[in-house]
């Protein structure tokens, strides 16, 4: 699992600009998230080739009692409680106030690991701006400009070397092992994901019942199925804003967040009795945004009439437009009605997740698709595409090599991901093209 920094502090000290440098401001990840209160927010950070999550929390008030700030505290509390780091982050410009004394003590009892981050010591001497900090008992504090960038990315490396110690040593010697595709089933409360795993199983392995939020945390499950392996993966609910008060709450959308990540294949569960809403939405724009492998179950179909099934299709195809490139499955999981067909869809987009696409033959389809229909010039110059090979894969990545390949437009890449789709047969997971333009060797200019 990817390792999770959360940012803490009071209001106004600079979280969210902190969490917008280290996600690089990508908006789909930085919008509100269904089950969160209105100041948390979720992203995906990288240095280097490690990856992480962080997590913008709210002005925390630890002994807050009631109304907005009771909630935010309750969502600060189960952050700090799944974080492998805590960013504690205070004002070097404000200095130490009651406030910031008050969250560590929270922060002691908590027992997590904890950095103490001066932050806006923007053209400050560090003895002076660290000076009051000292009195926290929290050793040396780290002082960065979360506005500027200055001392980010030697806080993040440090905060990911103390994530990994706190890690398992055994960790790293599981992940070899073959258990096949990893299929997350992700969707809000009650829609019947650890239903449709126990009809999946043929036995009551994991909890359903007909409450929202009973399962309360990511459950991994061994399972075969025609001779094929598999791990399943249980998640909490993601529920919707506002509905996540109780402090004993367990259920966990980092962890949701996490499994998506991790998964191979991601089965999107929505509740056919119920309107398919802007958090099912957003559910689907994390899951496109990390590049996995989707197929969408429509589950509780069996209690509707025809007409009601009309207009659920419309709806679908309205809202969810978007994720044109998945399967669509209307299926009664707790009737093990159209199971088979709702894997056989899993296995073909993991399939296409993980496949292999020669260069020779992505050239070919490259050149096909410009016989076709050649890219729009800009200016005086038509971007010239010479060939293509395989960049990553899970989700698959095409890199087209070239001249002036920033002059295509975005209509013009849509149509190369549609015609690769067509040759390679990639359905049910993203297409990611990437461009990379050639030095013109011609080109005297002075840089």
């Amino acid at each position: 699992m990817k390792p999770v920094i959360a940012l803490v502090g009071r209001p106004n000290v600079g979280k969210s600009t902190l969490f917008n440098r280290l996600t690089r401001s990508r908006d789909a990840l930085v919008a509100d998230m269904p089950g969160l209160t209105r100041d948390r927010h979720y992203g995906e950070g990288r240095v280097g080739e490690r990856p992480f999550l962080v997590v913008d929390t709210g002005g925390f008030e630890p002994v807050a009692k009631e109304g907005i700030m009771f909630q935010m505290a309750l969502q600060t509390k189960q952050a700090v409680a799944e974080a492998d780091v805590v960013v504690f982050l205070v004002d070097g410009r404000q200095g130490l106030t009651p406030h910031d004394k008050t969250i560590v003590d929270f922060l002691r009892k908590a027992n997590r690991p904890v950095m103490l981050v001066v932050n806006k010591a923007e053209g400050m001497r560090y003895t002076s701006v660290v000076a009051d900090f000292y009195e926290l008992g929290m050793g040396d504090p780290y002082v960065i400009s979360a506005a500027h960038g200055d001392g980010v990315t030697d806080l993040v490396t440090e905060s990911l070397d103390i994530a990994f110690q706190q890690r398992p040593a055994d960790e790293q010697e599981l992940l070899p092992e073959d258990k096949g595709a990893k299929i997350a089933l992700v969707g809000r409360p009650n829609v019947g994901k650890s239903t449709l795993i126990n009809t999946l199983l043929g036995e009551d392995r994991v909890i359903a019942f007909d409450m929202p939020g009973t399962t309360r945390d990511s459950i991994e499950i061994p399972f075969e199925r025609d001779g094929k392996q598999y791990t399943l993966i249980d998640t909490a609910g993601i529920r919707r804003r506002g509905k996540v008060f109780e402090a004993i709450e367990k259920f966990s959308v980092i962890k949701t967040l996490q499994s998506i990540s991790e998964a191979n294949v991601v089965i999107l569960m929505l509740d056919a009795q119920q309107d398919i809403s802007e958090q099912d939405a957003h559910i689907a724009g994390f899951i496109l945004e990390s590049g996995r492998a989707l197929v969408v179950a429509v589950n509780k179909w069996d209690g509707l009439q025809s007409d009601d099934r009309d207009e659920i299709k419309i709806d679908l195809d309205r809202k969810l437009s978007f994720l044109s490139f998945a399967k669509m499955h209307y299926i009664s999981a707790l009737r093990a009605q159209g199971i088979g067909p709702l894997m056989k869809s899993v296995d073909q987009a993991y399939a296409a997740a993980m496949a292999k696409l020669p260069t020779p033959k992505l050239t070919r389809a490259l050149e096909e698709a410009v016989e076709k229909q050649e890219p729009k010039r800009k200016g005086g110059l038509r971007p010239k595409m010479r060939y293509a090979h395989q960049g990553g894969m899970n989700p698959p990545i095409i890199v087209i090599h070239g001249n002036s390949l920033d002059a295509i437009a975005e209509p013009y890449k849509r149509y190369l991901e549609k015609h690769f789709r067509d040759t390679f047969n990639l359905v049910g997971t993203p297409l990611r093209i990437e461009f990379r333009t050639g030095k013109n060797p011609f080109d005297t200019r002075e840089k």
